[in-house]
């Protein structure tokens, strides 16, 4: 199995001792994801100190205040950096009052020209206020009409199964984190049913959402595993078939 989606950073404890814990519950890959220019370089130490760790660099929308041309440019010098295989994680949060939202928008829309023009795919994170759908409605828009020929994985896709059905006709991929176990995200697994097989990836988005069976303790690497047991339920297959299905798309979309 893979984790496509971390932040070693933020976890506890030490990196050494996260991966030698996801190394022995089966898990080969991981992707530390940044979140803007003070930890974007951290990311890519992680990937360039070991084989199992590979990187994605960019500025989270909860932290796009004062994004501006010089912010654009050092994400993308960073894209040329050995171990770094995506753009993100960007998009648009509209649950949290941390960034205007032109900020928002305005680093959105850099980051996805960065990863046409660096040829990697790009990580999209969507929060919208409760009973909303506006963050995902618009960020929909934006990305058919900006990122033409882009990959773009929905990282910690919660919503529900008519967005899996329209990111499907997209060809976009959908990654799945420690909600998806949770008793009350029935309309999630819907989802997680829908996604075509060649899309489907998991992650934890550590050390946040830890799945149901370690639910209040802080997420790492290993966990992944647990979501992608629920997720082989999900959808009526094996999880060595789920298992091949997952490292197959991450190798395809990270190039890894």
């Amino acid at each position: 199995m893979v984790d496509t989606h971390a932040h070693l950073g933020l976890c506890e404890p030490a990196e050494e001792e996260l991966l030698a814990s996801a190394r022995e519950a089966g898990v080969l890959r991981v992707l530390t994801v940044g979140l803007g220019e003070d930890s974007n370089p951290a990311v890519v130490a992680s990937a360039q100190g070991s084989e199992e760790v590979f990187a994605s660099v960019g500025r989270h929308p909860n932290g796009a205040t004062g994004f501006d041309q010089a912010a654009a440019e050092g994400i993308e010098r960073l894209c040329s950096e050995e171990g770094v295989v995506a753009v993100g994680e960007t998009g648009l949060d509209f649950y949290r009052d941390r960034a205007d939202p032109d900020d928002q928008r305005r680093a959105f829309s850099a980051q996805i020209a960065i990863a046409r023009r660096a040829g990697k795919p790009i990580v999209i994170h969507l929060r919208d206020r409760d009973g909303a759908e506006d963050a995902v409605a618009e960020a929909f828009r934006t990305l058919t009409e900006e990122g033409d020929g882009t990959d773009v994985i929905l990282h910690c896709f919660s919503m529900g199964p008519s967005w899996a059905e329209r990111a499907a006709e997209r060809g976009w991929y959908c990654s799945f984190a420690g909600n998806l176990t949770y008793p009350k995200s029935e309309a999630l697994r819907e989802a997680a049913a829908l996604v075509p097989e060649d899309r489907l990836l998991v992650e934890t988005d550590a050390p946040f959402l830890s799945p149901q069976p370690v639910r209040g303790k802080p997420n790492q690497p290993a966990n992944v595993v647990a979501t992608a047991e629920r997720l082989a339920e999900v959808r009526g297959v094996a999880y060595g078939e789920l298992e091949r299905i997952v490292e197959a798309n991450a190798a395809r979309v990270f190039g890894w």
